[in-house]
C-alpha cells in the first residue's frame, strides 16, 4: 500500500475522526471493516476533541477581538500610573513631602527606582496601590499630587482594570482548553494512526486503484508514488483488456 497522509491540524484530525465515526457499521463481505470498540473510542474522542478546540477558538477569538483596544488601555494606565509615581518621587526629593508617606502607596520609602510596571498584572497591582493610598491620604488633609491627579491616573486606571479582569479571564479559559489540545493530540493522533491502520489492512489485498478508494471512504489520502502510479495504470490497462 502507498505511503499514507495522517492529519496535523486540529480541523483535520476532527475532520478525519468524524469520517470514521460516519462509517459506523460499514461491512465488506458481511466483516466489519472497524470494531464497535474503534468507533466507539473514535466518537467519544472527537466529541472532546471537538469541543476542547471549539472552546479555545472561541476564547481567542474574543481576545483578539479586543486585544487592540486593550494593549492602548493598557499602555495609558501604565504611562499615568508611572508618572504618579515619578511626581511623588520629585516632590518627596523637593522635601514638599516626607518619604515616609511612601508606606502609605506601598511603596519602598528608601528607594526612588519606579516599581515593576512591566506586566498588565504589576499595572492593576500598583495602580491599585497609589490610588488607594492617594486617596487615603487626602481624606487625612494631604495636599493632593498634580500633574498627573489622582482622578485622572483613576479614570485610565479603571478603564484597564474593567477590561483586565474579562482578559485574564479569557486568557486563562483559552490557556486551559490549549493545554487540553494539546494534552490529547498524540491521544488522536495515535487512534488516527491505528484506525487507519485497521482500514488499511482490510483492503491491503485489493487491486491497488480499488483499495485507495475503499480507504478514501474511511478518510484515508495516499501519496502515490511514481511506481504505484505506473501500477494502477497497469491494472486499468489489465481491466480493460479483460472486458
Amino acid at each position: 500500500m502507498p505511503r499514507r497522509y495522517l492529519p496535523n491540524t486540529d480541523p483535520s484530525r476532527i475532520k478525519a475522526l468524524q469520517k470514521a465515526v460516519n462509517m459506523e457499521g460499514y461491512k465488506e463481505n458481511g466483516q466489519l471493516v472497524l470494531s464497535y470498540q474503534t468507533i466507539r473510542d473514535a466518537r467519544l474522542l472527537l466529541n472532546k476533541f471537538r469541543n476542547a478546540q471549539s472552546q479555545y477558538q472561541q476564547y481567542r477569538n474574543q481576545f483578539m477581538k479586543i486585544n487592540k483596544d486593550y494593549k492602548e488601555e493598557a499602555h495609558m494606565a501604565r504611562m499615568y500610573v508611572s508618572h504618579f509615581i515619578q511626581v511623588l518621587n520629585m516632590a518627596i526629593r523637593r522635601g514638599e513631602l516626607k518619604k515616609d508617606i511612601k508606606e502609605g502607596y506601598g511603596l519602598n520609602p528608601n528607594s526612588f527606582v519606579l516599581p515593576p510596571l512591566d506586566t498588565d498584572s504589576d499595572i492593576e497591582k500598583w495602580g491599585k496601590s497609589v490610588i488607594a493610598g492617594e486617596e487615603k491620604r487626602i481624606s487625612r488633609g494631604g495636599v493632593p499630587i498634580y500633574n498627573p491627579n489622582i482622578a485622572k491616573v483613576k479614570v485610565h486606571w479603571s478603564i484597564f482594570a474593567d477590561h483586565y479582569y474579562n482578559v485574564s479571564r479569557l486568557k486563562a479559559n483559552a490557556e486551559k482548553y490549549r493545554l487540553e489540545l494539546v494534552q490529547m493530540r498524540p491521544i488522536v493522533d495515535d487512534l488516527l494512526h491505528d484506525l487507519s491502520n485497521q482500514v488499511k489492512n482490510f483492503y491491503a489485498d485489493y487491486p491497488l486503484q480499488q483499495s485507495i478508494d475503499k480507504c478514501a471512504q474511511f478518510g484515508l489520502i495516499f501519496y502515490l508514488s511514481s511506481e504505484e502510479k505506473k501500477q494502477i495504470e497497469a491494472e486499468k490497462l489489465q481491466n480493460t483488456i479483460e472486458f
